[in-house]
Formats: structure tokens, C-alpha cells, sequence
């Protein structure tokens, strides 16, 4: 045991190879706090795919980049979860006891929550992360003085449920990534617990191989690149069908190359121009974003965009969607990415890159820079450090 206490980072998912920003960060954060002298443990659940949620992974301890994991069940969503979720997105806003219906027909870990619920004296702080899951809900309940949330708010229907008001405003604090976020935060939440902006860790590559990773991969044509979740949430659809229409009308000769998790069902007329690689290795991931004349940000619901700063590390250009504030912020701030609204600027943004690539590439190169300067990892998890002496204060048992 050490001087500086015991965490418990509690994400729902957790591992190498989870595809999501949240639970990469999460990752990063146990191993950069461990290093710094925090006694980290992990408790988590037994599944890797956050649609299905199955029990993919053992239960019971192991050990991952030396630090001690614990793995509890999933219990998998009910089917009436949908109908609740649907009236939410639709702009319903259900009573407070259907709220905790649909929270409670999600993914649940009853295990995972007792094991919290017998050992909280043992933690000095306990972490969660995204905001609207079960496990962060319950979880930050068990010792709200002892609780902090990697918070992760989107303006979303979510955001504005009464059923997240108690954590949001009872946590031992709350951690932000961008100005954005604590700006809707206070327009979530008149009290909002104590709360910091502190950034958010994004792994620098030691070095780059576009022309490899395009062999290897047998890519002939330029291409753009979409990483990540391909699903609804993250605006996949919209963009086949953008892209689709842009490569028609325009003859443009990219290809799209998508990496990450989530069913890949592109339209018939561009089949053969869309490229799923499916997960790839951390090296490789960079890699792609090296090699792409540009990635794409088609989602609207983002605290942070991992994506977007792998992108410009790479010195690759960002086209992102004007309806995230949060990456209009980045593209703002760095001068390093273009948006559009609708369909229509998608043509344009991509008409641009194929008839001015120099210029398309001096963007990106702005964007490693504004990288560089905000998000090193060192000055993020100093940041990290700092609030978590600041808001965890109970004693804790050794």
C-alpha cells in the first residue's frame, strides 16, 4: 500500500483491445497514475463488445500492464430498453421511474457492484467512466465523497435526465476534457459537483510507416479515413451515404478506409470503395492515419475526439462535423481541420482535398503542433494528479 492511496478505475469495458475513447483513456490513466505513486486496481466486466455485451473474458483476477484486474459478468440489455431509448432520442423526457427503467434494462454487473460495495473503505477514490452507464450511476452512489467521474458529457437527450443530476452534482468531482464540455456542463446543471478541465491523454507514436501500411493492406488509391465505432451514435450511416453521393457526383478518387468495431454495410455503388480493416494493433492504427489524405469526424456527440488528435498527431488533415462543438472548438483553436453541416459541404470539404492536397496537408500539420502543445501526456495526467489530492480526502483503510 502505498502513501498516495488506493484507486479503483471501475469502466465497464476495460483492456488492449476495446475499441472507444473513454476506455482507452481510462487505460492510459491506471498505468500513468500507477507510475506516479497510486496503488491502481481495476474493476471491470467479463465482456469486450459493447453491443452484445457478452461475456467474452474470464472472471477473476489478472494482470494487465502490471496492474491487477478484476473481472465480474455483464448482464446483457433487455430488449424493452430499446423503447425507452427511442422515446429519449426522440426528445421524450420519461418520469424519473421510467428513466431508472431504462437504465436498469441496460448492461448491468450486480457482481462487479458488490465487490465496490464490500471493499469501498479499502479505496481512497474510485473512478468512473462515461457518464450514462449503469455502472456509473450505481457506482458513484456506493461513496459519493470517494467517487470521481471521467465524465465524458455530450449534448445529447441523455445529458438533460433528471436519473445522472445525483452524480453530476454529488461526485467528489468531475473530470472535463475541453472547454465545451464545462461549458455544458453549467447548462446541464445549475450545482455541478466540483469539476476540473484537465485534458485527456493521447499516446504520441515514436514513428510513422504510411507506404507500409498501405502495402500491406493493398491500397492503391488515396483514401479517407474513418476510426472508430461504426454506428449510428457516431454518425457511420450518414456518412456512407455522404460519401457515397460526393464519389458519384464528383468522381472523386478516394477511397474510405474504416478501422474499429461495428458492422460495415456500405451501399452497392461503392462497394468496392470502402475498405473495413476492422481492429488493428495500436502501431498500425497510426499508421492509417499517416497514410490518409484525410479523416473523418462524422459524429455530432463528442466530449473530446481521440480520433481527431491521432489524426493531426499523424500530420493528417481533420473534416469534421459542424454539429459537435467540441471538434469545432479543436478545428477552431488549431486551425488544422475544415467542417461541414450538411451533405453538401462533406463535397466540398472533399472537393478541396483532392484539387489542393499541399494545402490540405499544411493543416495537418498545424494540427500536430496544437497537439503537441495541449494534450502531452505528462501535462494531462499532472492535472490528473493534482485535483485527485485536492477532492479525495476521507481516510481510507491501508
Amino acid at each position: 500500500m502505498t502513501a498516495r492511496g488506493r484507486l479503483v478505475f471501475a469502466p465497464s469495458r476495460y483492456g488492449p483491445d476495446i475499441v472507444g475513447g473513454a476506455e482507452a483513456v481510462q487505460r492510459e490513466l491506471a498505468i500513468g497514475l500507477a507510475k506516479r505513486g497510486w496503488d491502481v486496481e481495476v474493476a471491470t466486466t467479463c465482456a469486450v463488445d459493447h453491443f452484445t455485451w457478452e461475456n467474452t473474458l474470464p472472471a477473476g483476477l489478472s494482470e494487465i500492464d502490471g496492474i491487477p484486474v478484476r473481472r465480474f459478468p455483464a448482464v446483457a440489455p433487455l430488449p424493452e430498453r430499446g423503447v425507452h431509448e427511442h422515446a429519449i432520442n426522440l426528445g421524450v423526457r420519461p418520469t424519473l421511474t421510467d428513466q431508472y427503467r431504462w437504465l436498469n434494462t441496460g448492461m448491468r454487473s450486480p457482481e462487479l457492484y458488490h465487490y465496490l460495495l464490500d471493499n469501498q473503505h479499502r479505496f481512497r477514490g474510485m473512478v468512473f467512466a462515461p457518464y450514462p452507464t449503469w455502472m456509473a450511476v450505481a457506482g458513484t452512489q456506493i461513496a459519493a465523497s470517494r467517487s470521481v467521474l471521467w465524465t465524458c458529457l455530450h449534448d445529447e437527450p441523455y445529458a438533460r435526465l433528471d436519473v445522472f443530476r445525483p452524480m453530476l452534482t454529488g461526485a467528489a468531482g468531475l473530470f472535463l476534457m475541453t472547454e465545451p464540455e464545462h461549458d455544458l456542463l453549467h447548462r446541464t446543471v445549475a450545482d455541478p459537483a466540483p469539476h476540473a478541465v484537465v485534458g485527456a491523454t493521447v499516446p504520441m507514436a515514436t514513428a510513422y510507416d504510411p507506404d507500409g501500411f498501405c502495402a500491406r493492406h493493398g491500397i492503391e488509391r488515396p483514401f479517407v479515413l474513418f476510426a472508430g465505432r461504426r454506428e449510428g451514435a457516431k454518425g457511420w450511416e450518414e456518412l456512407l451515404e455522404a460519401f457515397e453521393r460526393a464519389t458519384i457526383r464528383l468522381d472523386l478518387p478516394f477511397d474510405l478506409v474504416t478501422i474499429g468495431g461495428g458492422k460495415v454495410t456500405p451501399p452497392p455503388a461503392i462497394a468496392d470503395r470502402v475498405i473495413d480493416l476492422g481492429f488493428l494493433p495500436d502501431d498500425e492504427r497510426d499508421n492509417a492515419f499517416a497514410a490518409a489524405a484525410a479523416s473523418i469526424q462524422p459524429s455530432r456527440y463528442e466530449a473530446f475526439s481521440r480520433t481527431v488528435m491521432e489524426a493531426w498527431l499523424a500530420g493528417t488533415p481533420v473534416i469534421a462535423n459542424a454539429a459537435s462543438e467540441v471538434v469545432v472548438w479543436h478545428c477552431e483553436r488549431s486551425q488544422a481541420g475544415i467542417t461541414y453541416r450538411d451533405a453538401f459541404e462533406l463535397e466540398e470539404c472533399l472537393s478541396f482535398l483532392a484539387s489542393c492536397p499541399e494545402e490540405a496537408a499544411s493543416l495537418g500539420q498545424r494540427g500536430r503542433a496544437y497537439v503537441l502543445e495541449h494534450y502531452d501526456p505528462d501535462a494531462v495526467l499532472d492535472n490528473v494528479d493534482r485535483v485527485l489530492d485536492s477532492w479525495l480526502n476521507e481516510p481510507w483503510e491501508p
